[in-house]
């Protein structure tokens, strides 16, 4: 199989998958087994069809407008209408990488057999997918509960040919342009494949799986700074000790312990706490307890990781068709283990920016840095230096907690009290795509501190001091980078945003890692 294609089968997909397709372009292919089972599936729902008795969202009405029964004359139409009725988003765009995952998401629920599409529906989300057409989704219209509702009713709209979708050159047209365009022809819904192509947790689930790749990078970037922050302070690594975190027998923990001691090995500069003229008995919080706080950070994403495979494995729809050929109702849809685990990380989260600026400030205070100029200037009082810097982590630090107020606590009632409580995943998941993003920033302004700091340390210390080899390569890289030392005042936002960009490329890690191998 090459690299960049993705074989659904009846058996999901993994993380792995869903990546792939969201950010990296890999094509679809539905394997036959699949495609019999979708087919078999049909067959059951067809039968259903055929039958006067009502079934919900083959014959019938949705939400509470259940109580209808549809006679067959008009049931192409419901199945049209459900989905331009439900795509009712407001506000900006959802990103690209979201929309193509909740869509290979809800085509992987699909290709299990348990929805009661035809083959050739799957097959034309596919091939959208592999035309590199993007729906156009909007921000506001699922409460994560019956699903992402509006979201992929977006979704379903461009496979009929109707709405608006980005084409693969970035431009948006008409999604019946772009289908004529790339010989995909519209599918003409049937009974129940409206609902099932708009019935999932698929937008949240897709947001959980981007974040937990991308927190992943942050929390290795955010041991590498703390590790470099406190190499600048002069402090002990003897607080990174195998022993002392196999007491406090947390994973997250001993990985963080075990990330910045090996950052740290061979450094000149650990160790001379005690040798200030006010000499320190221990580390400040902020960086004795650093394993701590991301540690915990790390098993929430553990527990996090262990949620998405489960919501992975599992095919989410209403009604669903069982192995034994029986449809049955269910509340499956219902966002609330995604929506806690989207909200914990967030939480998590915000508590690594809030110790990551912590040490941010702690190396720019000269009565905190232990020998450090004010505010890593050049010239302190002609040159500020970091110090607005500094402001603007905090300005993401304060944002990161308003975002870490949990969304899943709250529920508004829909459908005429019909579906009365619901999981607000999907805002639980957008919150957390900020949070995520503001993380990264508050990382690469601790490490564009800490490199500086430990420039200026090993500069002016005279006894030939050095930093750790994994500190120097971390250093030499940020340069190479294109991001400048220290020396006189400069624009510094450029220096900034480089530094984001070196952090989120994992360009940080690949340079550390190719000193002290590969960290958690």
């Amino acid at each position: 199989m090459d690299m960049h294609t993705v074989v659904l089968g009846t058996s999901g997909a993994t993380a792995e998958d869903v990546i792939a397709v969201a950010r990296q372009g890999a094509r679809v292919e539905i394997d036959a087994g699949a495609l019999d089972a979708l087919a078999a599936a049909r067959a059951v729902v067809d039968a259903l069809a055929a039958k006067p008795e009502p079934v919900y969202g083959v014959s019938t009405g949705f939400g509470a407008l259940a109580t209808r029964h549809i006679g067959q004359d008009l049931r192409a139409r419901l199945q049209r209408n459900i989905v331009r009725s439900h795509a009712a988003g407001m506000g900006p765009r959802v990103e690209r990488d979201v929309v193509r995952a909740l869509m290979f998401l809800r085509l992987k629920t699909l290709a299990s057999g348990r929805t009661g599409v035809r083959p050739e529906v799957a097959q034309t989300m596919a091939d959208v997918l592999n035309a590199g057409i993007t729906p156009v989704v909007h921000e506001y219209g699922s409460l994560g509960c019956s699903g992402d509702l509006a979201p992929l009713s977006h979704c379903a709209l461009a496979l009929m040919g109707e709405g608006d979708a980005e084409g693969p050159d970035g431009t948006v047209r008409p999604a019946g342009e772009l289908l004529a365009a790339h010989g995909i022809t519209p599918v003409e819904l049937r009974e129940k494949e409206g609902l099932a192509l708009l019935n999932g947790t698929d937008g949240m689930l897709g947001m959980l799986l981007l974040a937990l790749a991308d927190l992943d990078r942050l929390y290795t970037s955010a041991d590498i700074t703390a590790a470099l922050t406190l190499e600048a302070l002069l402090g002990s690594h003897r607080v990174l000790a195998p022993e002392l975190h196999a007491i406090r027998p947390h994973p997250g923990q001993g990985a963080s312990a075990d990330n910045m001691l090996r950052v740290l090995a061979g450094s000149a500069l650990t160790g001379h706490f005690q040798e200030d003229e006010a000499p320190r008995v221990q580390d400040a919080y902020s960086v004795r307890c650093a394993p701590q706080v991301a540690g915990a950070g790390r098993d929430t994403l553990a527990h996090a990781r262990t949620v998405a495979e489960r919501e992975l494995a599992s095919a989410v729809d209403n009604p669903v068709v069982l192995p034994d050929g029986r449809v049955e109702s269910n509340g499956n849809f219902h966002g609330a283990p995604v929506a806690y685990v989207l909200d914990f990380l967030a939480i998590a989260a915000a508590d690594l920016g809030s110790i990551c600026e912590r040490r941010t400030d702690r190396l720019l205070d000269k009565n905190r840095s232990h020998g450090l100029p004010a505010f890593l200037a050049d010239d302190p009082g002609v040159d500020s230096g970091l110090m607005i810097a500094q402001y603007t982590q905090a300005a993401l630090v304060s944002e990161m907690k308003r975002l870490a107020v949990p969304a899943s606590v709250d529920s508004i009632p829909s459908s005429a009290m019909q579906e009365d409580h619901v999981s607000m995943g999907w805002s639980a998941a957008r919150k957390l795509r900020t949070a995520v993003d503001n993380l990264a920033r508050i990382v690469a302004v601790e490490l564009y501190a800490a490199t500086r700091a430990l420039e200026l340390r090993t500069a002016a210390d005279g006894a030939g001091l050095e930093a750790a080899p994994a500190s120097r390569a971390a250093l030499d890289a940020l340069r190479a980078a294109g991001v400048a030392g220290a020396g006189p005042d400069r624009y510094l936002a450029p220096d900034l945003a480089a530094a984001d960009a070196f952090v989120r490329s994992g360009e940080l890690t690949a340079a550390v890692e190719a000193v002290t191998g590969p960290l958690a």
